[in-house]
């Protein structure tokens, strides 16, 4: 993020040096960077009027080099730099934009996309995986993509087609939708960044050049700069040369980050740009209200106590079968997959009427479907709980045109049911609409916060790194969310896994078409709105069962998959015995039909088996990167989820000067890190404690852990959020400038 004069993409540096102080005293921070002096005093006076209850001063020495004392609210204790106002200095707001608090399902996704990945291999549908984040990753800076995580959407156009207009139109929705103007900061705390101006990412593709799953590929291995505004782009594959009967029409693809939007979301903009381009390329009207501002503030107003009472009682079992398949070894393939299969319309037909008869909606039958699959592969006998993730939209919530909002409202939201094979389906079939209903009286929650909210365990000691979101009085700004680097806490007390690791998502979307008038517009124009079809994407855990009604009055039934923890036999044997299950229903027409008889109906269908979870591997206390001078001052890069790709790479590359170099990890166990620091120090050496991003943070929170012996920290470099090269660079300026050359 940059305030206003400072060059696009640059890095603002901030050295602290923690020397005790007297209660009350000001905390002297130094500001490197591209800050002249009006810039500085801009972040001085935002500063200022946010944190009211600590007192700023600023002294400019010259551009790029100032001074700023924060003097704490009252004498009792020691400042310490609050997260949120480390946030607003270390990422000043663009000129004009606003800052959102990233909360509860959107905050559990970012924290996934800035978590590193290994990169993947094709998978079967052509498309392809790439990391995402952390300090792993491509080292040469050019791109600082922070989010592989990506979802496609693609579909052929059918009528003529006019580049200009449809590059023209999709600027007009940007200019007109936030959400297309927005990008992430997570310096301290998560935060999305809307900006007051953003470009449309269009790219003009020819047949001739690459095929569309060299297309696909290359695409979903481009990923996100999270950073950088905004996270939707746009592919035009050109119609192939000649135009004859035979030749491929152009194809759309549509590429969106799912930490930002929804399905739903996507095809609201998608609604919006059909609008301009039938309008000849310019959308009418102002920006839509409301927006994800008026949502957040929403959020804030509500009153949580009847949703904690409830999630008090309703977190799953630590005993609910969570998967769909029998514990097996590592697959031998990796990145994402994704099968479909078509019930036709009779058969979607028969399948409505015999849930309708029952006083449910045939969402409740895939649940119900999904359950007894569950229930199977846990190899019991008698009543058994399951748990599984099912996803609302958010948008039929109490505020109005909340279902205009593009955006990521939708939140998973555990489903915990029992299955008895002795029981009457309908029984089943009840349960599992009216824990629905349940669940649709608080489409805001989300698993942070009902990790917030169950009951919990003693608390283990916390480590060194980033705390998860603390419990909060409500899931909207007001909440305070916390810091996205830390890990995850675990199920809470004696409850599974809440749309997690190791979870599964069934989604029942609703129809997707545009308005009728729209489509009549179009297609006086000889344009023919086609409906998108997904590429496997990031399904936002190991398996979703996603379902959506077609034009034609069927039902598609999609199996999104990781390819790593289900192999693609697997997945097609799960995902037929599903398609089988549902196929079957209308048949047990009897009242006392058991979930047993049905299940029956797979009794020779092997039970898929699905990889084992394997914990990711201890990382070293400490490691030393680089050997310096015997008495030189000690660098130490602080690691932590979120830290750009390669940007430690890049300075230890760059940096030539004694110094030792060595990392450590900000997740490391209480007390290891100090004792590892000082025995790095040594007599005479001097501390520097550094990182970039979230690494800052964690740095500045070491720092505060660390005895202060005389001499054992020197100082604490931090530095805000860009691509590699620019954080490397931020982070060389603040160490020079506290370094003291070898006796």
């Amino acid at each position: 993020m940059s305030s206003q004069g400072v060059p696009q993409g640059a890095v603002l540096a901030v050295v602290h040096e923690p020397v005790a102080l007297s209660p009350g005293g000001p905390l002297v921070l130094e500001l490197r960077g591209p800050l002249g002096p009006a810039d500085a005093e801009t972040v001085a006076a935002r500063l200022a009027q946010r944190h009211r209850a600590f007192g700023v001063a600023l002294d400019s020495h010259r551009p790029g080099h100032h001074t700023l004392r924060l003097t704490p609210p009252a004498a009792g204790g020691l400042a310490v730099l609050p997260a949120d106002l480390l946030a607003d200095l270390l990422a000043p707001p663009p000129p004009g934009g606003e800052i959102l608090p990233v909360t509860g399902h959107q905050q559990t996704l970012l924290r996934a996309a800035l978590t590193p990945a290994a990169t993947g291999t094709a998978t079967a549908t052509g498309t392809g995986t790439s990391g995402t984040g952390g300090n792993s990753g491509s080292s040469d800076g050019s791109d600082g993509s922070d989010g592989g995580g990506v979802e496609q959407l693609y579909w052929d156009w059918s009528g003529p087609f006019d580049v200009a207009r449809f590059a023209a139109a999709w600027q007009s929705v940007v200019d007109r939708e936030c959400v297309l103007r927005a990008c992430f900061d997570w310096v301290a705390a998560p935060r999305l960044v809307l900006h007051a101006r953003a470009e449309a990412d269009i790219a003009v593709c020819s047949p001739a050049a690459v095929t569309w799953p060299q297309l696909l590929r290359r695409d979903r291995a481009r990923g996100f700069a999270l950073h950088r505004p905004g996270l939707l782009r746009l592919t035009l594959l050109a119609a192939e040369p000649g135009g004859g009967a035979g030749a491929a029409p152009p194809r759309v693809l549509l590429t969106y980050h799912p930490a930002l939007l929804d399905e739903r979301g996507v095809h609201l903009l998608l609604r919006e740009f059909y609008r301009a381009y039938a309008a000849g390329g310019v959308l009418p009207g102002g920006e839509r209200r409301p927006d994800l501002r008026d949502h957040a503030r929403w959020l804030a107003g509500q009153d949580t106590t009847a949703a904690r009472q409830f999630w008090a009682r309703a977190v799953p079992p630590p005993r609910a079968a969570t998967r769909p398949g029998r514990p097996g070894g590592a697959t031998g393939q990796s990145g994402p997959g994704l099968l479909h299969t078509r019930l036709r319309a009779p058969e979607t037909f028969r399948l409505r009427s015999w849930a309708a008869l029952r006083g449910a909606a045939e969402s409740s039958a895939l649940h119900l479907a999904w359950a007894l699959l569950l229930y199977r592969a846990a190899g019991v006998s008698g009543p058994l709980p399951v748990s599984f993730g099912v996803q609302l939209s958010g948008r039929d919530i109490a505020l109005p045109g909340a279902a205009g909002i593009p955006g990521l409202l939708d939140s998973p939201l555990p489903m915990t049911v029992t299955v008895d094979p002795a029981a009457p389906l309908a029984g089943l079939l009840h349960q599992v609409r009216d824990t629905l209903l349940d669940l649709a009286a608080y489409p805001w929650a989300s698993t942070e916060t009902i990790r917030a909210w169950a009951p919990r365990p003693p608390a283990a000691p916390a480590g060194p790194a980033l705390a998860p979101a603390p419990a909060g009085p409500a899931p909207g700004p007001a909440a305070g969310p916390g810091p996205v680097a830390g890990p995850v806490a675990g199920p809470a007390a004696g409850g599974g896994p809440l749309c997690g690791a190791g979870s599964t998502l069934v989604r029942f979307d609703g129809p997707l078409v545009l308005p009728k008038v729209l489509r009549s517009e179009l297609a006086a124009q000889g344009v023919h709105a086609d409906t998108p079809r997904s590429a496997a994407g990031a399904a936002g855990g190991p398996l979703t069962l996603a379902a959506r009604h077609d034009t034609a009055g069927g039902l598609d039934l999609g199996l999104f998959y990781d390819r790593a923890q289900l192999a693609d036999e697997d997945a097609a044997a799960l995902h037929s015995q599903c398609v089988r299950l549902l196929r079957a229903l209308p048949e047990f027409r009897q009242a006392q039909a058991s979930a047993g008889q049905l299940l029956d109906l797979l009794a020779r269908a092997a039970i898929p088996r699905m990889a084992r979870p394997v914990p990711p591997a201890p990382h070293p206390a400490l490691t030393v990167l680089r050997p310096g001078h015997p008495h030189a001052d000690v660098i130490c890069l602080v690691t932590a989820p979120g830290v750009p790709a390669g940007s430690y790479d890049l300075f230890v590359r760059g940096h030539h000067g004694p110094e030792t170099i060595v990392t450590v990890h900000g997740d490391g166990a209480p007390g290891v890190l100090p004792a590892a620091l000082h025995q790095a120090s040594g007599p005479g050496r001097r501390l520097v404690l550094c990182g970039c991003g979230p690494g800052g943070r964690a740095a500045y929170e070491l720092a505060q852990r660390t005895p202060h012996a005389p001499g054992t920290v020197s100082a604490v470099v931090m530095t805000g959020i860009g691509d590699a090269a620019a954080s490397a660079s931020a982070l060389a300026r603040g160490v020079r400038s506290v370094l003291t050359p070898p006796p």
